[in-house]
């Protein structure tokens, strides 16, 4: 009779700790040792493991290293399950972490179903993703050379007072600008601008390796459906596409606002009920999108000819809910403004719904072969 030993990893940059769970309630949690983090050593494991009939079930904590452990063990034909560190349970009074202890914690877990797996990517969607988040990282790079310069400026008493940063009236500006008393002021004034140049041609870059990408990608069908949402551009639908993955995955969309945190937090006992601020769980890229595309229903609802060029070859079932989207998230936009709801609340509950409408178009969207 084939028995599933609950296996427990502890997986770093060159060992792994290996513990391991017998089944049943009373089944024994032993160390069973450390292995070198390679695929040679992972394959005797697997050996030694399915010795005397016992079928091994894997799991892991998600972290830098990656999923390359889980792709290799389901290669083999063995379960494997990656946890989300935020949902282990851990002892408040637990103070003692190593390696050997995290190993069978991970193996006792497993055993009692007390593990949540996350949903984990293959190697084209781990690509994108990669590619998608070099984008975001070039932009917080750009934002940040900006603020480094205006700081500059600031500290030399210069000042631009005749409109918006960063308008074309601004750069020229900055282009004419000849204040410094000394050489070297001058020359560092220089290199800030020099580096807001190279930051935002390498976001150029990679947006047009974005738009070469998507076409051959899995989930095209579905960024190239969301774009009928008003506020969803190709890189906001691509990013929600890329960090979510198969959106389908949730039964309901109140799944998917509370795996993006988008839904308050309570903490609520016998007839008390409080909620507070969001959970702020999950993908925090993809939540910021969502609440960047939801600026855009502050405004009356209009299919400008921009939207109707992107979506003329869209089904009209898709349409509908992306007309449907501008109509309803306006309504909300107004009416929580009036009751004067801080903005970000206001935006925080658009984005909310429109993870619906997003989840709605990703059902109703057949992916590519």
């Amino acid at each position: 009779m084939n028995k599933t030993l609950y296996v427990g990893l502890d997986v770093h940059k060159d060992t792994i700790a290996v513990a391991v769970a017998e089944d049943g309630r009373g089944g024994e949690v032993r160390f069973y040792g450390t292995v070198i983090n390679s695929a040679d050593a992972v394959l005797r494991l697997t050996k030694t493991l399915t010795k005397n009939g016992h079928t091994p079930s894997f799991c892991y904590e998600a972290g830098p290293c990656g999923y390359g452990l889980h792709r290799h063990l389901t290669k083999l034909g063995f379960e494997c399950a990656v946890a989300s560190p935020s949902m282990i349970p851990r002892k408040a009074g637990d103070r003692v972490k190593t390696d050997r202890r995290d190993a069978q914690m991970l193996a006792r877990l497993w055993r009692a179903g007390g593990l949540t797996p996350i949903w984990t990517p293959d190697e084209e969607q781990e690509a994108m993703r990669d590619l998608i988040r070099a984008r975001k990282q070039a932009v917080d790079v750009v934002k940040a050379s900006k603020m480094q310069l205006l700081s500059f400026l600031l500290r030399h008493g210069l000042r631009y007072e005749n409109g918006q940063y960063w308008t074309k009236r601004h750069r020229r500006w900055l282009a004419e600008l000849r204040r410094f008393r000394f050489y070297h002021q001058q020359l560092v004034f220089e290199e800030l601008k020099r580096t807001i140049d190279q930051a935002e041609e390498r976001v150029a870059r990679l947006d047009q390796a974005i738009e070469a990408a998507i076409p051959d990608w899995h989930f095209a069908p579905v960024v190239d459906a969301l774009r009928a949402l008003r506020g969803v551009n190709t890189t906001i639908a691509s990013t929600v596409v890329a960090e979510i993955g198969d959106i389908t995955r949730f039964d309901n969309p109140r799944q998917l606002m509370a795996w993006l945190g988008l839904v308050p937090s309570e903490h609520s006992s016998g007839n008390t009920t409080r909620r507070g601020r969001l959970t702020k769980t999950g993908n925090a890229l993809a939540r910021t999108m969502l609440v960047e595309a939801g600026w855009s229903y502050r405004h009356p609802p209009k299919e400008g000819h921009p939207y109707l060029k992107r979506a003329a070859h869209l089904p009209q079932e898709i349409k509908d809910i992306g007309w449907k989207a501008q109509t309803r998230l306006r309504k909300r936009y107004r009416d929580l403004s009036r009751t004067g709801k801080p903005q970000p609340r206001v935006l925080a509950a658009i984005a909310r719904e429109l993870a619906g409408f997003i989840w709605d178009i990703a059902r109703k969207t057949p992916l590519t072969a």
